[in-house]
């Protein structure tokens, strides 16, 4: 099923090629290497995810057990200071809900972060990049524990336009930030 399925992927990308002509060649030609791979990628979470763009277009990690919300936003927060990151706000949303309502609600808690000089750039680059910002990484509470989501961000780095030096140098800086908030804070790692 799944060598089917990845021959009927390749055929509608070809026929989409075919059908759009000329544009899309030229696009492809200003696209950074490996795009392809990474937009094949996505196709298949969003595949796995049944349709859900959501998980075709994030990072999820599932915190560890006995770590506890407080040490993954400490973790958060560290990482974001080690690598010249600005902690630039926190929503607690379920501490908002508890209040309007008055009952207990699980654990969403919104981080956002950013490198201000790096966001202007991108948003030089690109004016729709705004619309990204800042990063953010959300904590979830669910049935099983908690869980870390934020957005690909290969999306940004590997998947659109070239990017020209130093941009593109400092979105993979920014990238692989998030990606170390991600992996230490699902962990705890201090």
């Amino acid at each position: 099923m799944r060598k089917a399925f990845t021959w009927m992927k390749w055929a509608v990308l070809a026929s989409s090629i075919w059908l759009t002509g000329c544009g899309t060649i030229s696009t492809l030609g200003k696209l950074e290497s490996g795009a392809g791979a990474e937009a094949s990628r996505m196709w298949d979470r969003w595949v796995d995810g049944e349709g859900d763009i959501a998980v075709a277009t994030t990072w999820e990690r599932k915190v560890k057990q006995g770590v506890t919300a407080q040490e993954v936003e400490q973790v958060l927060k560290q990482v974001a200071t080690e690598r010249n990151m600005r902690d630039v706000g926190t929503l607690p949303l379920s501490k908002e809900l508890e209040a309007r309502s008055g009952k207990k609600e699980k654990l969403l808690t919104v981080y956002s972060f950013c490198s201000p000089a790096t966001a202007r750039r991108m948003v030089d680059f690109s004016p729709h990049m705004a619309a990204y910002l800042p990063c953010r990484v959300s904590m979830v509470e669910k049935e099983d524990g908690l869980w870390l989501y934020t957005l690909n961000m290969d999306m940004m780095v590997k998947m659109g336009r070239k990017l020209p030096s130093p941009l593109k140098e400092e979105a993979k800086a920014v990238r692989d930030t998030i990606w170390e908030m991600m992996e230490r804070g699902s962990k705890g790692e201090f």
